[in-house]
């Protein structure tokens, strides 16, 4: 099995600078491991638990951005798109295109992401069962996409509470579908801070070594350079000073699982 590739980058694009300084970091990071990776960066966070939240600069400016990265550093780069004209608009400048979890049955949004014949990421919603994800991969496959991944990233546990079942790797991958481990949302307490989404980001990268040892195509982790002081999702994010360690023993892990 080939080793997977990571997405890596703050949840929120909190503004240019901020972006351009992840963005190069994480670079320098990768090269010295030889990885393969995209940047990740959300240009709108459209689905917050208050409606005081920080969103971002919007789809025409953060894909502008991206698109500038991705030319300036040859990093291919991703982010989440929210409805059809979005799709669009950030195939234009965008590698991978992902549906958030709350709208991966939403088969307009799969339709017009498919349709730009860029690759497709969508994240499984936390209220599907791992087999339920074939039929999205039929839907996208309908509409002529064969480039996509389904990503894991949890499924509700009682209340503000998510569990990561590894199972969900396997089964999805025997179903024939590519899969992305996101191990940062999986371990995310959504709404348990009351105004906003609390998370174990201490845990992420121990969900991350057991799913690379059961067997990905992709991890998915966010980083931070102050977590603390995130606009979006901060609790749930590895410190950037932390990610080469990280990101180190999780290919250690996939060589002595599947090397």
């Amino acid at each position: 099995m080939e080793q997977p590739f990571f997405i890596l980058g703050p949840c929120g694009l909190e503004n240019e600078q901020f972006a351009w300084d992840m963005a190069r970091s994480i670079k320098e990071i990768a090269d010295r491991l030889d990885i393969k990776w995209y940047f990740k960066a959300s240009y709108d966070k459209a689905n917050r638990t208050s409606g005081d939240a920080f969103r971002g600069p919007g789809v025409k400016e953060g894909t502008r951005i991206l698109g500038e990265i991705s030319k300036e550093l040859g990093v291919p780069v991703t982010t989440d798109i929210h409805n059809p004209a979005e799709a669009e608009i950030a195939a234009e400048n965008i590698d991978l295109l992902q549906v958030p979890a709350f709208l991966c049955r939403q088969t307009d949004l799969i339709e017009a992401c498919a349709k730009t014949g860029r690759a497709v990421n969508v994240k499984k919603g936390q209220f599907l069962a791992p087999w339920d994800t074939v039929n999205i991969g039929n839907k996208l496959r309908s509409f002529g996409c064969e480039d996509f991944y389904i990503t894991e990233r949890g499924t509700t546990f009682g209340y503000n509470n998510l569990v990561a079942d590894m199972r969900s790797l396997y089964w999805m991958r025997e179903e024939g579908l590519r899969v992305i481990f996101d191990a940062t949302h999986s371990v995310q307490r959504p709404g348990g801070l009351g105004g906003a989404t609390g998370g174990d980001g201490v845990l992420a990268p121990v969900l991350a070594k057991a799913a690379v040892a059961t067997g990905v195509n992709g991890v998915f982790m966010e980083t931070h350079s102050n977590p603390a002081e995130a606009l979006s999702d901060g609790p749930n994010q590895i410190p950037l000073s932390d990610i080469e360690e990280v990101l180190k023993r999780l290919v250690a892990v996939h060589e002595a699982a599947h090397c």
